[in-house]
């Protein structure tokens, strides 16, 4: 259950940056002391003495709420150990804040808010993580459209496949393993827990869902999923076709090898 800390420093300023980082593939989160966080539900932690805020996630997102450049390499650098296939280049999203207006929501990269809180800080954080989450999976099924594309030709123009059914197999499997990602990791179409403490939020995380068009993302991805997948399963099952029959060319022929050598075997006898 999440646990709020009696005081959120934060709150006493008005505008700050939020710069969220996808720095790999998984992020260990056992390491921290429950004693030190703001919340645990998601990983919440005040990074320096402003007042700065980190939300963690364990598929490699880390968020921060007004923190210093220095302080944000400073932060980066610590948790490098407990990052899990880390990427070269990592993904970042940095976005304004506005507290204390009449109004909230996400209009053209900022975020206006009535009044900060925690909750709030989360809810931004969960979008936020999303959001580079489907960055990075987009580039990469885009990549492996790139690649399959080349194979579905073959096959329409000359009626065979060149790749072997492992690469085939192995495409499929990779797809797999992102959908896996997406819904076991970054849950990515489950709304955040925050919002069944405070579904009050659900107009302010509306709006975040709307500007990053998750939902339509994510459909649009599991449809490109689906799709090559597809593709890489037919394109396996023609090779695979192609391949037993070869096996029984081969059954054939040994077939017709044996009745020759047969055959001369008994033309010898009959000569003899």
């Amino acid at each position: 259950m999440s646990k709020v800390a009696p005081k959120l420093h934060l709150s006493n300023r008005k505008d700050f940056k939020v710069r969220a980082w996808l720095l790999a593939d998984r992020l260990d989160l056992k390491r921290f002391k429950l004693a030190d966080c703001l919340s645990t539900t998601p990983l919440t932690i005040e990074v320096d003495a402003a007042g700065g805020v980190a939300v963690l996630f364990r598929y490699g997102v880390v968020v921060l709420f007004g923190v210093s450049i220095a302080e944000e390499l400073r932060y980066l650098e610590s948790i490098k150990p407990l990052l899990h296939k880390a990427y070269t280049t990592p993904e970042v999203e940095e976005l304004d804040v506005h507290c204390g207006l009449p109004h909230q929501g996400v209009q053209s990269g900022t975020i206006s808010l009535d009044n900060l809180s925690l909750e709030k800080l989360q809810l931004i954080a969960d979008a936020l993580s999303k959001h580079l989450v489907l960055n990075l999976y987009e580039n990469e099924v885009a990549s492996e459209f790139d690649k399959i594309e080349p194979l579905a030709q073959e096959l329409a123009t000359n009626g065979k496949v060149s790749v072997g059914s492992k690469k085939l197999l192995s495409k499929i499997g990779y797809m797999l393993l992102i959908e896996h990602r997406m819904v076991g990791r970054a849950e990515i179409g489950d709304k955040p827990e925050t919002l069944w403490d405070h579904p009050q939020l659900g107009g302010l995380y509306a709006s975040l869902e709307d500007e990053f068009e998750l939902a339509e993302r994510q459909t649009a991805l599991d449809r490109k999923l689906g799709l090559i997948s597809d593709t890489a399963q037919t394109l396996s099952d023609v090779w695979d076709n192609k391949q037993l029959h070869k096996l029984e060319w081969y059954v054939i022929l040994l077939i017709l090898f044996e009745i020759i050598l047969s055959l001369y075997e008994r033309v010898g006898n009959w000569l003899h």
